[in-house]
């Protein structure tokens, strides 16, 4: 790599925060923030410092490793390939393809090489038992995109830079950088809203880095959210407060939603949340008075008992006072490569519970089953038990419910893959780890994050360092690996055709793809002289061909398509390269009914999942407020997930894997600040030590994830010397939300006690 200063998008979050990267002598000299970037404007957290740690990690792993008798060994690419398909092949071959269960991490989301290859890869193996990290994170709001707008990745997105009031209920962008809303500088831009004499509120069990930030800042019970925004959709109907703007036009069943909130007036639910009834009408009022408004919710939201319940009330509530799709309100975005066109015209606009869980009967999203129920389908004998496994990018023991459970599930499986380049508290239990390169070997383009950002941006970068002769990206592993099984399941043999089109691909990669993408988009190609020639026949078919045709769509996703003809055009891979800060391509701007997919291009406000779930949610509503502690998690700026550990400037400094317990439930418990403290559920216990603060409201205990590095064989250093407690050795995974199938990660009871009692009954 040549000495200087290169530009490329950190991809350690969801921010998509430009980085300058100074090389000398052929290593990192420094990493600061791109001033040029149009989208991040200098801004980094530190996280992005920490590139330079990840890249020169003594750690990380560059060659593959199988598993000995005599322990960890090296081998070579077409040896540990060629292994890794026979295994997988023969027990498919034994017990059928859904012996096979495979896991994919959040990585994978900000690396579209992996993306790419791993639709391939999946179709070889053929299995329906496959996981990853959104059903502990995000499918409430896609289930309610899916519901409500008829795709599943139509997320709509706070438009910050034009708001004039935000409410934040269970979200911490200050810590996150935004979260299903990338926004580098939320800190700058929440000044901005201010100055401009905007209001910031924030609902949370926790004072949270952005509720200290906010105008103003009200306490809220675990799991009683979807309460607290029944009381303000009442109160909306109540007060005459109701109006849909524009979006009158293209909703239905607004009866329905007036029906289902008539028992939830504000006095009936404000001693489950904890909030007075006379708040919740003034955040009612606020919301629905206030011009330029919106209401954003996040893991707080999604990740409980009525995760799927309380996104849909976020996005009604925007929909009821007029903010949906509406300058300063939830907007969608136009990225320059649309996955959400793409797919709908490919007909892959998102299905939910076509099929259940062997075990506990749980329903696909997007063919995928909730993770909770991973360590189910491998422990439970029968037709169709998972007998092995593939990870790739992920570290579940750490970051699904039950971390205990699913170890003890890997460690009895035929077999075990990993595509990782860690040997961590997962990938110790596979036979074969591949290691991919690292980010900074390969190209980077973000398109599932372009997709939610707050302001329509595109990026390229070419890899910074060149990888190692015999090392592998990890789309070309994944290709690798699909072509093999390919061939083993025909007998040892591809036709020609499949034969070329293997080569083609694996010869291509990803960044051809790409290009065609960007060049055939709304801000790509043709241009010109090209374009007056063309745009009759456009015209024409806009005219007699049916609205659900192919070529229509094809035609739609155009930059020759009318509605973007005031939109920048001629962007290609080569105009990216020609841009290395990045292009701007423009604010959010309003794209209904246009956007919508659902059959009667109407949004859906009241889905009938959602109102068969209301009896559940009265049931909650009728019961006597519970004594026990609840506990939740939490997010640091320097954190995001496990493998973020193994960096010393980002763990460095008094630990942060700590109990928040208030001062009331502190001493109620006996417990003093930095003692060490017992937490139990039936899942499991850990010692955590104790910190007391009234940044916690009473009642509910605060314990981080990602932390828990204290297992034997694992290859970290810095994160073994900064091991923590993990806090999902103490969530229980039979706990799901029956509507999403979202883990419950926030909400559920937990015992605590004073470690030193335990110690002195075991010396008794």
């Amino acid at each position: 790599m040549e000495n200087g200063i290169h530009y490329r998008t950190c991809h350690l979050c969801e921010a998509m925060c430009g980085v300058a990267i100074e090389v000398k002598e052929g290593r990192i000299a420094s990493v600061k923030g791109d001033a040029d970037d149009p989208f991040s404007r200098g801004h980094i957290c530190p996280k992005a410092v920490a590139l330079q740690d990840l890249h020169d990690d003594p750690d990380r792993l560059k060659r593959p490793l199988l598993r000995t008798g005599n322990g960890w060994e090296e081998t070579d690419w077409e040896t540990a390939l060629d292994f890794v398909a026979e295994r997988l092949h023969r027990v498919r071959s034994e017990y059928g393809r859904n012996a096979i269960g495979t896991y994919q991490g959040n990585p994978n989301v900000h690396n579209h090489g992996a993306m790419i290859a791993g639709l391939p890869f999946l179709r070889a193996l053929g299995t329906q038992n496959r996981f990853s990290a959104t059903s502990n994170d995000q499918l409430p709001h896609m289930l309610a995109n899916l519901e409500m707008f008829g795709h599943q990745v139509l997320f709509p997105v706070p438009d910050i830079d034009h708001t004039e009031l935000m409410i934040c209920i269970g979200a911490n962008p200050m810590a996150s950088n935004g979260s299903l809303m990338s926004v580098p500088d939320f800190r700058g831009r929440l000044k901005a809203l201010q100055s401009r004499g905007g209001h910031l509120v924030v609902i949370d069990p926790r004072r949270t880095e952005t509720a200290q930030q906010a105008d103003d800042f009200h306490f809220i019970r675990p799991g009683s959210d979807a309460l607290l925004l029944m009381g303000m959709v009442y109160t909306l109907f109540e007060e005459h407060l109701v109006d849909l703007g524009p979006a009158q036009h293209w909703t239905r069943d607004l009866d329905l939603v007036r029906l289902a909130c008539a028992a939830y007036p504000p006095e009936a639910v404000s001693r489950h949340t904890g909030i007075e009834a006379t708040t919740i009408r003034i955040l009612a009022r606020r919301l629905a008075k206030t011009r330029r408004a919106v209401l954003y919710g996040r893991m707080g939201t999604s990740t409980q008992p009525f995760g799927g319940l309380s996104t849909w009330l976020i996005y009604l509530l925007n929909i009821l006072t007029g903010k949906l799709d509406a300058t300063g309100g939830l907007m969608f975005t136009q990225p320059a490569v649309d996955l959400v066109a793409l797919g709908a015209m490919s007909g892959q606009s998102g299905h939910f519970g076509k099929r259940r869980s062997r075990v506990k009967g749980l329903p696909e999203f997007g063919g995928e089953y909730p993770s909770s129920t991973m360590a189910d389908e491998i422990l439970t004998p029968g037709d169709g038990q998972i007998r092995a496994f593939v990870t790739i990018a992920g570290n579940p023991v750490l970051s699904s419910p039950n971390g205990t459970r699913l170890e003890k599930a890997f460690e009895q499986l035929d077999f075990m893959v990993s595509v990782d380049y860690y040997l961590n508290e997962t990938t110790r239990h596979a036979d074969v780890i591949l290691p991919p390169t690292h980010a900074l070997e390969r190209s980077h383009y973000d398109l599932i994050f372009n997709m939610m950002a707050v302001r329509n941006v595109a990026k390229f970068s070419d890899a910074l360092f060149k990888p190692a002769a015999d090392a592998r990206h990890d789309w070309q592993i994944l290709l690798e690996l699909a072509h093999r099984l390919e061939r083993l399941c025909n007998g040892g043999r591809l036709g020609l055709r499949k034969e070329l089109g293997w080569r083609t691909f694996k010869k291509l990669g990803p960044d051809a793809m790409l290009d065609v993408a960007l060049r055939s988009g709304p801000y790509g190609q043709p241009v010109g002289a090209i374009r007056p020639a063309l745009q009759p026949a456009v015209d024409l078919m806009e005219a007699v061909l049916p609205d659900r045709h192919p070529l229509r769509h094809l035609t739609r996703l155009s930059p020759l398509d009318r509605r973007w003809q005031d939109l920048p055009k001629g962007l290609s891979l080569a105009a990216l390269r020609d841009n290395p800060h990045g292009v701007d391509l423009g604010p959010l701007r309003p794209s209904l009914p246009d956007r919508l997919y659902t059959r009667d291009g109407k949004i859906n406000l009241a889905p009938r999942r959602y109102l068969d779930d209301l009896a559940r949610l009265h049931a909650f509503l009728r019961a006597k407020p519970s004594n026990d502690l609840l506990l939740i998690g939490r997010r640091h700026v320097r954190s995001n997930n496990s493998w973020m550990h193994n960096s010393q400037r980002l763990v460095k400094g008094r630990s942060r894997c700590t109990l928040l317990i208030h001062p009331d439930d502190a001493a109620r418990f006996q417990l003093v600040d930095g003692d060490d403290a017992q937490v139990a559920t039936d899942a499991g216990q850990i010692v955590i030590p104790v910190e007391v603060t009234g940044d916690v409201m009473p009642g509910v205990v605060s314990i981080p994830h990602g932390w828990g590095h204290n297992r034997e064989g694992i290859g970290w250093k810095v994160a073994e010397a900064h091991a923590g407690a993990s806090i999902n050795d103490v969530i229980r995974d039979d706990q799901v939300d029956p509507v999403s199938g979202t883990s419950v990660l926030n909400g559920q009871p937990v015992k605590v006690r004073a470690r030193k009692h335990q110690d002195m009954r075991q010396r008794a």
